[in-house]
């Protein structure tokens, strides 16, 4: 059975009260590698209940700025302030266990989150991944792969889902079934933070954007703010991050 073989079943998504989650904050954050200042000076609010995408080429500092918020990389300067609520991420690298099937990594992600069985097989089931339970996790495709990561992301429901390049290795169908998904755990009050370089996928999605190119934030703004329709909302981050680099020259 083929990846687009994906049903969306009607079960609960978990809510939760964006007026219960603090927002994630971050100040004048700053990171240095020797002599590379991989942050320089990024202010950032992530609110609950949002798809908020932090968008820059590669090497523009996306990646450093989600680990720093999982405590995951120490800030050189700067204030990092993640509310005491659950987080879930999944990097472009994976986490499962190879060796394992992927029932047997769901059991055990989702052994340690204490996850509710319901919500788990809601999303076996949302992700397409009932098809695959059986396969051992290291012989899965690139996109069941990515799906798995995310799946164990979501075992503990977290109030905030952090995700590195989500939509990588995914065929077309299954990108549009999983920013569906995103959607709607955003609708039930949960917060997304995507990083990308590719804007364009999650044009009829994002609720908030942040550009960031060369450690430092070229644009912080509400979609709403952004007098840019969908279709042309990539090509508007490219001419932002173009302009930074031909003024940088």
């Amino acid at each position: 059975m083929s990846e687009d073989d994906t049903t969306d079943a009607d079960t609960p998504m978990p809510t939760a009260d964006p007026a219960a989650i603090d927002p994630i904050r971050v100040r004048g954050l700053r990171k240095r590698y020797g002599r590379v200042m991989a942050l320089a000076g990024v202010d950032v609010t992530v609110e609950p209940g949002t798809v908020h995408c932090l968008v820059g080429p590669n090497g523009s500092g996306k990646t450093t700025l989600l680990r720093t918020l999982l405590g995951l990389v120490e800030p050189s300067a700067g204030e990092v302030s993640v509310p005491d609520v659950r987080l879930g991420t999944a990097f472009q690298r994976p986490s499962h266990y190879d060796q394992l099937t992927v029932a047997d990594n769901l059991d055990v992600f989702g052994a340690l989150a204490d996850a509710d069985e319901d919500w788990a097989e809601t999303v076996l089931d949302r992700l397409g991944l009932d098809v695959v339970r059986d396969r051992i996790a290291g012989e899965l495709s690139g996109g069941y792969s990515r799906k798995l990561d995310l799946a164990l992301a979501l075992q503990k429901e977290p109030a905030y889902l952090l995700l590195d390049e989500p939509l990588g290795d995914l065929d077309d169908v299954t990108k549009l079934r999983l920013l569906e998904f995103l959607g709607d755990y955003r609708d039930a009050g949960h917060g997304v933070v995507v990083s990308t370089h590719n804007l364009g996928q999650f044009a009829e999605a994002v609720d908030h954007l942040t550009i960031v190119y060369d450690g430092e934030v070229l644009l912080d703004a509400p979609r709403e703010a952004i007098d840019v329709p969908d279709e042309d909302l990539q090509e508007f981050y490219v001419e932002r991050v173009l302009e930074a680099a031909s003024g940088a020259e």
